[in-house]
């Protein structure tokens, strides 16, 4: 089920240019939002997943699109930083290979500082704990346990402003983000989920992230439109 509108306050929504994030997106501005989206430059290999960003937040009426930097690649610890580990091509028990070290905490610590300058109070991410890798920053206890770090870490929150984190598609199946994303406008054929797409965005088809897309565009029942190599 599509979640209806509810505010129309000012949004920073992370936009990494996957299914995931566009999806997010169109539900921030479903809900009045005006979206300032944050892309992240951290040294993946996937990197044009960052194209596709800039054409999902353009498509989709950001009101803004930054891109920032941030050097995970020098952390290492994943196969989506390291180019000498290489990435799954199976589903395996316990939290992959492909899990980046701090990841979405670090986002939302970049958006967070920017929400603060904005005086925005809503920051929104497309995290999902259904159809997922095992990731530990996907979950729901994650999303609150930063809520209230939001609150405790800021000039803002110490003031009295309260922050809020959004994950709207943290309980929803691939299909039903889907779904709900060709409501809201989201043209996947933009996006980019492979972790290992070359550099005009066409998907390996292998790697665990292009194993949920494609089984989720055949449980929604939707043409999948990736490209794929």
């Amino acid at each position: 089920m599509c979640l209806a509108a509810e505010s129309s306050m000012r949004a920073v929504v992370l936009l990494s240019g996957g299914l995931d994030s566009a999806t997010a997106l169109a539900w921030a501005r479903q809900q009045g939002l005006e979206c300032h989206a944050l892309s992240v430059d951290y040294g993946q290999r996937h990197q044009s997943e960052l194209h596709a960003a800039t054409q999902v937040a353009r498509a989709l009426g950001a009101h803004e699109h930054r891109t920032m930097r941030v050097d995970l690649a020098g952390i290492g610890g994943s196969a989506l930083t390291d180019w000498s580990i290489a990435l799954p091509e199976q589903s395996s028990a316990g939290i992959p290979i492909s899990y980046v070290p701090a990841r979405n905490t670090l986002l939302l610590a970049l958006a967070l500082g920017w929400a603060e300058v904005l005086a925005a109070a809503d920051l929104v991410i497309g995290v999902n704990a259904v159809d997922f890798s095992g990731y530990p920053d996907c979950r729901p206890e994650f999303i609150r346990s930063f809520e209230a770090l939001a609150s405790l870490a800021t000039k803002s929150g110490v003031e009295g402003a309260a922050f809020r984190v959004h994950a709207p598609l943290i309980a929803m199946s691939k299909a039903q983000i889907i779904r709900c994303g060709e409501q809201w406008g989201v043209d996947y054929a933009m996006t980019v989920s492979c972790y290992q797409a070359d550099s005009e965005g066409r998907a390996c088809g292998r790697c665990d992230s292009c194993r949920l897309r494609r089984q989720g565009f055949e449980a929604a029942g939707v043409d999948d439109p990736t490209r794929y190599r």
